[in-house]
């Protein structure tokens, strides 16, 4: 299969376009969160939109922002999201949101996931197929969720975790193309 990108290896326009509108429905859905969710939805959404941003700048501009400094404002960020996405999972368990306990364990096992594909890179090479496994058995986990929000009636949180999906879903494109070009790079 042909990769969609131009001849310098930037995304192609319509990609570029898919990400940025996805990001704006996110940050809206988030705005929304805040506005009328609970304090864990609230912290939830904010926390996966700065983790979303982290990894999106991290698959645009890899190599520049594995040097020095920024690499570990990246990394001390992604632990600030980390630590916030855990006191909302918190919250959720005292709320008794066990839909949203479930959700937030299967979205924290595929950031680590991706952490993993992102750095080491190697292993994943080795061992593609069961990353491949393991990736759709996280994404098919999320996706059995939204039929069941929308079932009890709670179409926003369906359409939310739509969205995330399709998010998730271009953040590993661009892993994989990411790993693609280091190993065509280190032939």
């Amino acid at each position: 299969m042909v990769e969609p990108v131009t001849a310098a290896g930037l995304q192609a326009p319509w990609q570029v376009w898919l990400k940025a509108a996805i990001c704006a429905l996110l940050f809206c859905n988030t705005a929304f969160y805040v506005a009328t969710g609970s304090p864990s939805e609230a912290l939830d959404a904010t926390a996966w939109l700065v983790l979303l941003a982290l990894f999106l700048a991290e698959t645009a501009v890899g190599a520049r922002l594995r040097a020095g400094g920024a690499r570990m404002a990246v990394r001390g960020a992604r632990f600030a999201a980390a630590l916030t996405i855990a006191a909302a999972a918190v919250g959720y368990v005292n709320d008794q949101a066990w839909l949203d306990v479930v959700n937030t364990v299967l979205w924290i096992a595929v950031v680590v996931l991706l952490e993993i594909e992102l750095r080491r890179g190697a292993i994943v090479a080795r061992h593609r197929i069961r990353f491949a496994i393991a990736a759709a058995a996280l994404y098919a986990g999320i996706a059995a969720l939204v039929p069941i929000w929308a079932w009890r009636g709670e179409w926003f949180d369906a359409y939310d975790a739509l969205l995330w999906l399709a998010a998730f879903a271009t953040i590993e494109m661009d892993v994989l193309r990411t790993a693609r070009g280091n190993r065509s790079l280190a032939a």
